[in-house]
């Protein structure tokens, strides 16, 4: 859809727990587009068990792709907002959002990884948004409640499951995708250069 309106645009796999993978692909995204204006770092799972049931693997696994994965995309873009520095195309020399979760401040029984990962991804947003805003570089997180996404799908799959959900949200309807886009635009837009360092 992109290319079709007349942009560039490039699909690339990789797995971002992986620091290897993670450098090349943005070797190879710079090689093709020419730099990095704007990390969305999105990627994110669960592997849910009751505590004294998790194992190792199921907390490495989360916390590798939800907290370390955001660290190395982090990481790589900075670079490359340092190297580039501030062109015409914004005031800031780059923008990161962070994809959290509400559990990033609410625990949540039975997903201790999940909602370690997103506490996790809080305070290295606020960390590296105070490291490197005097660099004209603003970092943001967007931490949804109830999206109506396949990761979710059973919170809201049955009228029933819906009701008791809707109990918990004040506008009473579950969260679109489209009301995380449009935040997300909101926060790499120039509109939104005085906010840094904030969680929606």
């Amino acid at each position: 859809e992109i290319i079709a309106e007349g942009n560039k645009a490039v699909g690339y796999q990789c797995d971002v727990s992986k620091e290897d993978e993670v450098i090349k692909m943005f070797a190879d995204i710079i090689a093709q587009l020419g730099t990095v204006d704007i990390l969305v770092n999105n990627a994110g799972l669960q592997r849910d068990a009751k505590f004294v049931d998790m194992t190792l693997e199921q907390w490495n696994f989360v916390l590798g792709v939800n907290l370390t994965g955001q660290f190395l995309c982090a990481r790589e873009a900075i670079k490359e907002f340092l190297r580039r520095g501030i062109t015409d195309k914004s005031k800031a020399a780059g923008k990161i959002i962070c994809m959290s979760s509400v559990h990033e401040v609410i625990p949540w029984a039975g997903h201790a990884n999940y909602a370690a990962s997103k506490g996790g991804v809080m305070l290295m947003m606020k960390t590296i948004a105070q490291e490197f805003a005097p660099k004209k570089i603003r970092i943001n997180s967007i931490a949804p409640g109830a999206i109506a996404t396949p990761i979710n799908h059973d919170a809201w799959d049955t009228q029933a499951h819906l009701q008791e959900l809707l109990k918990l949200i004040p506008q009473k309807r579950v969260g679109q995708v489209e009301d995380i886009g449009r935040a997300a635009v909101w926060l790499a837009s120039d509109d939104a250069d005085y906010v840094n360092g904030t969680t929606l």
